[in-house]
């Protein structure tokens, strides 16, 4: 009983939960940027950062884009998978794929990172704490990945304090098009994917889908008496159409939709210790976007209406528990009305502004918990969550060329909320390319927020005086080219302090026992470094490293000062592929995570470990490739998480075609 136990009793142990990609840029054509940015001709791109495409040499944050190449080249079928070699980014896994997964971005815990799908912001509102779990969240028709490092809150609202994580996926640029990949290979593990689409004239369509499943390994780690296997399925469809009615204005139409299963190992009762059952839960997800694009003053004000909607639907059940054996029952859902608009103002200078409306929801219970005749029920039991907050939101943004080759941003945004009231957050950035864009310096500043969840607010525990989580960062850097661009080098310093963070407390006075206030306080500084080297044709090395020293600054607290938990103070990545002559890729990847602590009181050892992986394709045909990878060669036991396993050695072989 997993989640049921966010509901119960458990809360009370709540406390600070924090739970090789050399920085690139793409140099392809410009892809269809979705829902939550207005596309333009401009290539290469970094949508993410300014809400429109823009070249990354005006880019003054911190950015690491992932290319559809690549995306292909590292051959996984996770996006956390990938996502865990990018500087910056540190994700922790419960078990293996699809047991919960947190993305922590600079020492921000994962509910402090927002994510984006073509532009829509994708969370969980019947979570405890509201973030979004990545457990489900499989490549399938995803053609880039863009990471923007620091806090964000000034065009993406709230979750936005470590950063950012916006997927776009494929869109058709033919007549007739289509792709398909399969995959086998060890622990049982079987992925298929496909995607056909068009465009005719003013139309452009595209849909896929995707199947994958594993037998998986024990999510209680084997090495403390873990033995059965808890097995992972997720399917997968999507779709977009898009009609042009005439030059300046166009329809676009998105859909999302995930169902997965998942076993996995919890807290049984009535002892509630962790250990080997038979739970599992399954999980619903979907996203809807209608949006109508249109041009006005010859082009200059771009404008784009929107409406969203994104769905959350979760249950877990514990046949242990019979004859009631739902541990858990929630539904989140956001739905949004949005405009965007881009006004060209002059050469050189541009404007990006909009406003938006948010209502959530929360409908969650632990019928279990509930039901005396169950096993699991827990006087008081669980008292069921059923609530809603709305956001009315508006931000603005300049972006100039002040002069040759230095670009200044600066913006603000206000969110006022039905519950904990208004919230200014504000953002200013500098880049500054030199020596014919070999060089650029890039420094930026930003303010953060997170709003407290609907489960913070309003369950038994709720507390509707809650404020925000605030945070104010800043980071500088240098990115720098020699020989031609076969060498690119980029550092980075960052610096993050956040306040007012969420907690629960014990308060023997209340009649739930307990009670979220705010009282927290961490700090994060670090240092990002990343490279690629390309000495001979089809040869190229590439790494990074990064440094992330964090601390609890609780006033009072008796971790003040401890590290935040699930943080490897250091964390590095390398690879090394050539392309043989006979068209053979191969590449070694080498990861490495020094040592963290598992619990805030930083009791709880988690060893460093080091993880090193194979991997090969081939060509067949110019539509045709095989492809195959070894994963953790060295069978290497480690853990991100206290007692949740990990894989072993695993070996892969698939296939990829194009149409």
């Amino acid at each position: 009983m997993r989640r049921a136990l966010c509901l119960t009793t458990s809360l009370f142990a709540l406390g600070l939960s924090q739970a090789a990609r050399a920085q690139s840029t793409s140099t392809g054509p410009a892809p269809d940027v979705g829902g939550g940015q207005i596309a333009t001709t401009v290539a290469p791109l970094v949508v993410t950062a300014n809400r429109t495409a823009v070249t990354p040499d005006k880019v003054g944050q911190s950015v690491t884009v992932l290319t559809l190449p690549q995306i292909q080249a590292d051959q996984e079928t996770a996006v956390s998978d990938i996502l865990d070699r990018t500087p910056g980014v540190i994700v922790t896994r419960e078990g293996g794929v699809g047991e919960p997964t947190a993305l922590n971005i600079r020492g921000a815990p994962s509910d402090q990172t927002l994510l984006l799908v073509d532009g829509v912001k994708f969370d969980d509102p019947s979570s405890a704490e509201g973030g979004y779990n990545f457990s489900d969240l499989l490549i399938s028709d995803i053609s880039r990945i863009e990471v923007l490092r620091g806090p964000q809150s000034t065009l993406y609202g709230s979750q936005a304090i470590g950063g950012v994580v916006d997927i776009v996926t494929a869109d058709a640029t033919r007549p007739f098009q289509g792709d398909a990949q399969v995959e086998g290979g060890s622990y049982g593990t079987f992925y298929a994917k496909g995607g056909v689409g068009g465009v005719d004239g003013p139309l452009s369509w595209r849909v896929a889908a995707n199947d994958y499943t594993t037998t998986g390994v024990s999510a209680f780690d084997a090495r403390f008496g873990g033995r059965e296997a808890d097995g992972y399925s997720n399917q997968g469809v999507s779709g977009r159409v898009s009609y042009a009615f005439s030059p300046d204005v166009s329809l676009d139409l998105r859909g999302l939709f995930v169902n997965a299963r998942s076993d996995f190992d919890g807290f049984s009762t009535p002892t509630f210790t962790f250990g080997d059952d038979s739970e599992y839960g399954t999980t619903q997800e979907a996203i809807a976007y209608a949006g109508l694009n249109f041009n006005l003053l010859d082009e200059r004000l771009k404008n784009r209406l929107a409406l969203q909607y994104t769905s959350t639907d979760r249950q877990d059940y514990d046949p242990a528990d019979a004859p009631v054996e739902k541990t858990f029952d929630g539904v989140g859902t956001n739905a949004r009305v949005e405009y965007q608009g881009l006004l060209a103002i002059a050469p050189g200078w541009q404007g990006v502004f909009g406003a938006e409306h948010e209502q959530s929801t929360i409908a969650a219970s632990s019928p279990a918990f509930n039901d005396p005749a169950s096993p699991a029920y827990f006087p008081p039991g669980s008292p069921p969550v059923d609530a809603h907050v709305s956001t009315d939101s508006g931000y603005g943004q300049l972006q100039a060329e002040v002069i040759k080759g230095l670009n200044l941003t600066g913006g603000l945004r206000y969110d006022s909320t039905s519950i904990y009231g208004g919230h200014l957050t504000g953002q200013a950035s500098a880049a500054w390319s030199l020596n014919g864009g070999d060089t650029v310096l890039r420094a930026s500043w930003g303010q953060g927020f997170k709003a407290p969840s609907l489960y913070e607010l309003y369950s038994p525990y709720g507390n509707t005086s809650l404020r925000p989580e605030q945070a104010q960062g800043w980071d500088a850097g240098i990115e720098q080219h020699f020989w031609d661009r076969r060498i690119d080098l980029s550092a980075a310093y960052y610096s993050r302090d956040t306040t007012n963070l969420i907690v629960f407390l014990d308060c023997p006075l209340c009649a739930s026992g307990g009670v979220y206030a705010n009282v927290d306080r961490a700090q994060a500084r670090g240092v990002e470094l990343s490279g690629a080297v390309r000495p001979l044709a089809g040869l190229e090395i590439t790494g990074n490293y990064t440094r992330t020293d964090t601390a609890d600054r609780s006033p009072g607290a008796p971790t003040f000062g401890d590290v935040l938990p699930r943080t490897p103070k250091d964390t590095a990545n390398a690879a090394i592929s050539y392309r043989w002559p006979i068209k053979l890729t191969t590449a070694i990847a080498v990861r490495y995570a020094s040592s963290s602590f598992d619990d805030a009181a930083n009791t709880i050892l988690l060893k460093a470990y080091t993880l090193v992986d194979l991997r090969a394709s081939y060509p067949l045909t110019p539509r045709l490739e095989v492809y195959g990878r070894i994963e953790n060669l060295a069978n290497t036991w480690y853990e991100t998480a206290y007692q949740y396993g990990t894989l072993g050695r695993a070996a892969y072989i698939g296939l990829r075609a194009t149409f």
